[in-house]
């Protein structure tokens, strides 16, 4: 059989590892296409001078095109089969993406988990994506839902992983020679520093981004995600192309602008879950909340902890009182990024 169904349940290894296909060289094409894609606009990703102002040698690419280029890899041997996304967990960005670098994904088995129902399990990854000088640029854990092919196969021994519940503050990768000494708060749109954000403080960002089909299917395709259901109507009993959670995540980083301007590079990913389904013609708002705040030893350079919420509901809304995910909170993300003192 030469074509590929991509993998069921039953066919992942507690430790296996997973050298995915197709390593992809990323330019400024890839920019364009993000920021056409997303309202993104942060300045650090956007002028050259602008990131020479701040020690770097020119503008890297935006963190999340790393990402989702990453991610991307790894779906037709993770996810191809997937009834969900469920979370995220130890992710960082250990090195900047500079355009006409090639990025590759490897995958090491960490956990597996059968449902209840037999029908599907839980399977636990920890990604790595690598340059073309294998040098890691950045490495996260993510967890799925996969279906089983065979009802019938005795489950597993059941492996959870123990994941951190966030990354430290001193286990942040400063890229090199970053300093926002001499940080243009003019042109970065906004005036405000580490100290002016209060831990606890929430933040409505005020803008929404109304979802259209053709474009989360040319976001993902852009990204060589091939999951079934992003693309096939008939692969959910609803008929009801799924969106891709990262095309969520990028929009709520890029309307997170509006009240974060300054939060240049994302350097952690401590955790996150898709909490509901999003699909074409909702409206996805979002909000931060202020959770940590570090100081780091790059000159000028602090970082924030933030929870980015995505949602079509209204600003500070979350959980409702039985402690479940408000329907209509698409995402609950929390990161660490980099942001002048």
């Amino acid at each position: 059989m030469k074509t590929n169904a991509g993998r069921f349940f039953e066919d992942y290894r507690l430790g296996e590892v997973i050298v995915h296909a197709v390593p992809r060289t990323v330019k400024m094409g890839e920019r364009a296409l993000y920021h056409a894609l997303y309202p993104a606009r942060h300045a650090l990703y956007s002028s050259d001078q602008f990131a020479q102002d701040c020690g770097l040698p020119f503008s890297p690419l935006d963190d999340l095109i790393a990402f989702h280029v990453v991610f991307g890899k790894t779906v037709p041997d993770v996810s191809l089969n997937a009834v969900a996304n469920l979370g995220y967990a130890e992710g960082r960005w250990l090195a900047p993406v500079w355009p006409g670098d090639t990025l590759r994904s490897e995958s090491t088995v960490i956990g597996l988990k059968q449902n209840s129902n037999g029908q599907s399990g839980v399977v636990y990854v920890r990604t790595r994506g690598l340059n073309q000088h294998d040098l890691p640029v950045l490495e996260y854990v993510r967890w799925v839902m996969v279906k089983k092919r065979d009802f019938a196969v005795a489950a597993p021994e059941a492996v959870v992983p123990d994941l951190a519940k966030s990354v430290a503050a001193a286990d942040l990768v400063i890229p090199a020679g970053l300093d926002f000494s001499r940080y243009n708060f003019a042109l970065a749109g906004e005036p405000h520093r580490l100290g002016d954000y209060a831990v606890g403080e929430v933040i409505d960002h005020v803008d929404g981004v109304t979802i259209e089909e053709a474009e989360h299917m040319l976001a993902t395709r852009l990204w060589q995600n091939t999951a079934k259901v992003h693309f096939d109507a008939t692969n959910r009993p609803d008929g009801r192309r799924l969106i891709y959670g990262g095309h969520v995540i990028s929009l709520a980083r890029a309307l997170s602008f509006n009240g974060l301007a300054n939060a240049q590079m994302l350097v952690a990913l401590n955790g996150g879950a898709h909490a509901n389904p999003c699909f074409a013609g909702d409206t996805v708002r979002a909000w931060s909340e202020v959770l940590d705040r570090a100081e780091t030893s790059a000159p000028g350079v602090g970082a924030i902890r933030l929870r980015l919420v995505a949602t079509k509901g209204a600003a500070g809304a979350l959980r409702g009182a039985d402690g479940k995910y408000l329907p209509e909170v698409l995402l609950d993300l929390d990161y660490w990024a980099l942001m002048p003192v």
